[in-house]
């Protein structure tokens, strides 16, 4: 179990959950038995890749039969600098950029399209994803999952479809 458990890097030495210990399990199997993922997935650790990014999901998705498997990749959110300072954060570090950078690290063979916000009478707001049409196939069996993932990571309610094409 040593050799999983080097695909496993947490903060601060935290022990992995049973579930992280299956999926590093299942990486580790793919990276003996494939080889032609087998060089990509030698530097592939459990923390937080687009190049391999289908065909693992892929495999994944066989391996654990009847799941979505989504990959995101690690994002940090830094606070903004206080007044006065000279230091600025990066773009890329904002809450708003991390957000959509795991949006679209979320429906990844599928290119977001459009997007629509629509604020209810409460106050409250849902946003609507519009994905390419080309990957409907790919992803469309995935769409709860996404909005479910998202939802966890973020805190946003947000739903996904396909645009409408007029005949």
């Amino acid at each position: 179990m040593f050799t999983t458990k080097k695909k496993i890097q947490k903060d601060k030495d935290a022990e992995p959950t049973e579930f992280e210990e299956t999926v590093a399990q299942a990486l580790f199997d793919l990276e003996n038995t494939n080889s032609e993922l087998k060089s990509d997935l030698k530097d592939l650790f459990i923390n937080a890749f687009r190049k391999v990014h289908l065909r693992l999901v892929r495999e994944l998705e066989k391996k654990f039969s009847g799941k979505d498997v989504v990959l995101l990749a690690t994002r940090r959110i830094v606070r903004p600098p206080k007044k006065g300072s000279a230091a600025q954060r990066p773009r890329s570090r904002t809450l708003t950029a991390v957000h959509e950078a795991m949006l679209e690290d979320l429906v990844h063979p599928a290119e977001i399209v459009g997007k629509r916000t629509r604020y209810r009478i409460d106050g409250s707001k849902i946003s609507k994803i519009f994905l390419d049409p080309k990957e409907r196939n790919n992803t469309e069996y995935k769409l709860e999952s996404f909005a479910g993932v998202y939802r966890k990571l973020t805190g946003k309610d947000v739903v996904f479809d396909f645009p409408v094409t007029e005949a």
